[in-house]
């Protein structure tokens, strides 16, 4: 299924910005995280070309009770999978998204982790029509594992590429006026957000913005020459955007599109972790409740038949707000 229906003229990252993201990505991670690079370099073998960690876990860098989120990028997806059909499903639609639990000494590791092609994730940095990826990866992410220099290298190269990809479809919205990182960054993760359905409580993407400013402030400096003449440099984290109404009606207009694109998707990828994410259930309950405070009845109906009756409870959560 196409996602890049309107491709994005974004030019290349500069030079300046693809070294931020080289040092942001290769800072020091707690040793808890290693058993995962072994349990997945284990899985995919020949075909795995690099592990990309993000999420909360990478934030608070505690395991003990949260979900770690990986990337997995991969070659191939024949030689990733030895059923036909995962691969045949990544190819349609991806990420595919699968569970895995490493018992440790003292608690249980867990972790949830999708797979992507290199040029899937390419490519969807760079000319997705919706912010799936490239919203995901323009913030802060580590690099947790890499094939070689190249593969490192292609993978710093599409993080830069997000940051561009997020900015110039974000900072039109903002119109003509004066702006800083954090305000530039919570209005378009904001956008992003909506634009998918998602469990999150209003404020989520300011909270975000704080808890990396400075990554923040840094990528939109060394991003802003490469965002045109529209976006103008006044001085230590002050820009002036001269977006005229025009401009800033047919970029909401686009992120409106995206939202209708993104509850079709989100249905579709939900629909097909029933059949790749062992638990899915119970883990779509917990973020529910971790991030909303309302608890999701588990019936043995939603059990047996989690396609069927797992669009029935997402239906109600929509219409009572929970998921947006």
């Amino acid at each position: 299924m196409t996602q890049n229906s309107i491709a994005s003229n974004i030019g290349q990252p500069p030079a300046a910005l693809l070294r931020e993201v080289s040092s942001q990505t290769s800072r020091t991670l707690a040793a808890d995280f290693l058993p995962f690079q072994e349990a997945l370099k284990t899985r995919f073998g020949a075909s795995l070309d690099a592990i990309i960690l993000y999420g909360s876990c990478l934030h608070s860098q505690d395991l003990k009770e949260g979900i770690v989120d990986f990337y997995v990028v991969v070659n191939d997806y024949r030689q990733a999978y030895r059923k036909r059909h995962l691969g045949l499903l990544n190819a349609w639609l991806a990420p595919n998204v699968f569970y895995l639990e490493i018992p440790g000494e003292t608690f249980t590791l867990r972790a949830k982790y999708a797979v992507i092609s290199m040029a899937n994730f390419e490519k969807g940095t760079r000319d997705w029509f919706h912010s799936y990826l490239w919203a995901r990866f323009a913030q802060p992410v580590r690099v947790l594992y890499a094939r070689d220099a190249t593969c490192h290298s292609q993978i710093e190269r599409a993080l830069a590429q997000s940051v561009l990809t997020f900015l110039k479809a974000t900072v039109p919205a903002l119109g003509d006026s004066q702006v800083n990182a954090e305000e530039i960054w919570t209005q378009g993760l904001t956008l992003a957000y909506a634009a998918e359905l998602r469990p999150e409580r209003s404020g989520r993407a300011r909270q975000l913005t704080h808890l990396n400013m400075g990554d923040y402030i840094r990528l939109t400096a060394l991003a802003a020459p490469a965002l045109g003449p529209q976006f103008e440099t006044l001085g230590h984290d002050v820009y002036q955007c001269h977006f005229e109404s025009m401009a800033r009606r047919r970029i909401l207009r686009q992120w409106r599109l995206r939202r209708w694109q993104g509850r079709v998707l989100s249905v579709l990828r939900l629909s097909k972790a029933t059949l790749t994410f062992a638990g899915c259930i119970d883990y779509a309950a917990w973020k529910i409740k971790r991030h909303t405070g309302v608890s999701v009845e588990i019936t043995p109906h939603l059990r047996r038949h989690p396609l069927l009756w797992g669009l029935k409870v997402l239906w109600q959560l929509v219409r009572q707000g929970v998921v947006r």
